[in-house]
């Protein structure tokens, strides 16, 4: 179980939550602070005197019309009410899980004004995994992720739809069944629960979970293909690295010598001089991604782990103020950041998957036992070029956008939520094409037997072979490269 409060929550917890399905509490700490920015908001909506956005306003265009007395709660519902207008698929359960989770840890610092009950009920979701259904289309990435997030918060007033046990049901239906109330807003609850970048973070979040992951198998791709296709060892040399010392390109090419150490075919003699760009200089594009991930996760961290919607209260220095912390712009840049660089190590693994196939160095070509008669993985090459290409056209910067909204009050967006979308597939077609590259590289090192690799990469062949046997004929090789990719998701574990 992890508590959650005003500690900084690191991003190995967050993997191990969401994977894991580890429950969580909120801390003490946390109880104490919601429940002294509930009591300070009400004493100063009590003396009727200021306006505050959103909570005695309306919104948007709308923020200098005084709202009073009983509509203060209305004015809520209909704000939750109203701003429930995504469209599009719903976001996968791994991102409605993470949108739940991120909304408690910022709703915990006390600077929001949410009752203790609202985020306790937020923590029985993700305890229950009773996951809100929310469209992935809606957000500008400015003024919160306003629509995504008013999906996410319906059901806790027993509206919209949820996934639970795996069906898709009423709400209302799943809460009648827990014998749970649906809940009523107070002022600025729903406001709080719908501004906030959460649904981009989530996004963001993910993605940088499975791009370090997706890292490490393009290390070990890379030294497969050094195994099987001949390469010479020197661009690894660490004298190399040490006068450019860019530390993704160091620890990639430290990454490589592991997976090599104690191979029998690093003895073979090499007719050739060099090798193309797609192995030599692995260390320098994967370096590269690695130290793009590298920042996007100290951008990640702190959007994690700070307060994003608005107004925000400050009981300890009488304050209330209204300002631009939904505004997802940090978010928005790295995750074009993040899908760049992650589309470029399927770029790069596209391309030695070609070098594979191409009939080189004693490799038949397409590595089919009898070309000719069997086209051996030739297609497997079209599907990766299919991938990479659409994963290119998808590093389009939606940051780079943005569109007036609410009559012009905001007028500069970040578009954060597009870039998030955008970035998962960029992952998943990353995913597919480390798949590919490994399938054709365990079936190229097939035909460098009996000379045989490293003990590491040997005992991962032997587990591979379990699951997908060599290619001695043509067969559907969709089953094959669907069943990497799962073989994947667990074999550096």
């Amino acid at each position: 179980m992890y508590t959650i409060g005003p500690e900084p929550l690191v991003l190995n917890a967050i993997e191990d939550i969401v994977r894991h399905r580890r429950p969580l509490v909120l801390s003490e700490a946390a109880r104490q602070r919601l429940r002294a920015s509930c009591e300070y908001l009400r004493s100063k909506i009590a003396d009727g005197i200021a306006l505050y956005y959103g909570v005695n306003t309306g919104f948007g265009a709308l923020c200098n019309v005084r709202i009073t007395g009983s509509d203060i709660a209305q004015l809520q519902m209909n704000l939750l009410l109203s701003h429930a207008a995504g469209m599009g698929r719903a976001v996968p359960p791994e991102i409605a899980r993470l949108m739940l989770l991120l909304k408690v840890k910022s709703l915990s610092y006390g600077h929001s004004a949410v009752r203790l009950e609202v985020v306790e009920r937020l923590l029985a979701f993700f305890n229950e995994e009773i996951l809100p259904v929310v469209p992935e289309q809606g957000s500008l990435g400015a003024s919160g992720d306003l629509a995504p997030l008013a999906h996410l918060s319906l059901p806790l007033a027993g509206l919209g739809e949820v996934e639970w046990q795996g069906e898709r049901l009423p709400a209302s239906a799943v809460l009648a069944r827990k014998g749970w109330q649906p809940l009523s807003f107070e002022a600025k609850e729903a406001l709080a629960l719908l501004n906030g970048t959460q649904f981009s973070t989530a996004y963001a979040v993910w993605c940088l979970l499975e791009g370090r992951r997706l890292l490490e198998v393009a290390d070990l791709n890379a030294a497969l293909g050094y195994e099987a296709f001949l390469c010479h060892r020197a661009p690894l040399d660490e004298r190399l690295h040490r006068i450019r010392p860019h530390a993704g390109q160091i620890k990639v090419a430290q990454n490589i010598r592991r997976w090599l150490e104690g191979s029998a075919l690093d003895e073979v003699p090499k007719e050739h001089v060099q090798d193309p760009y797609s192995f030599r200089c692995v260390p320098q594009v994967h370096g590269a991604s690695r130290d793009a991930l590298q920042h996007v996760e100290q951008v990640v961290l702190t959007e994690i782990n700070s307060v994003t919607d608005n107004p925000n209260v400050f009981p300890d220095s009488d304050a209330i103020l209204s300002g631009g912390n939904f505004h997802a712009q940090p978010i928005a840049l790295a995750l074009d950041f993040l899908a760049l660089a992650l589309s470029e190590v399927g770029s790069i693994a596209e391309r030695r998957i070609f070098q594979l196939l191409s009939g080189q160095r004693g490799l038949p070509p397409f590595l089919a036992p009898k070309p000719g008669l069997h086209s051996g993985m030739m297609i497997a090459q079209y599907t990766a070029a299919a991938i990479a290409s659409q994963s290119k056209v998808l590093c389009m910067p939606a940051s780079a956008d943005s569109i007036v909204s609410s009559n012009g009050q905001e007028d500069h967006v970040s578009m954060a939520a597009n870039a998030g979308v955008k970035a998962l597939q960029v992952v998943q077609n990353t995913e597919r094409l480390l798949a590919i590259e490994f399938m054709v590289a365990m079936q190229a090192l097939d035909f460098r037997l009996p000379l045989r690799s490293s003990e590491r990469i040997e005992a991962l062949r032997a587990r591979y072979r379990e699951v997908v046997p060599h290619l001695a004929q043509d067969r559907i090789l969709s089953t094959d490269m669907e069943q990497t990719v799962v073989f994947l998701r667990t074999a550096l574990s």
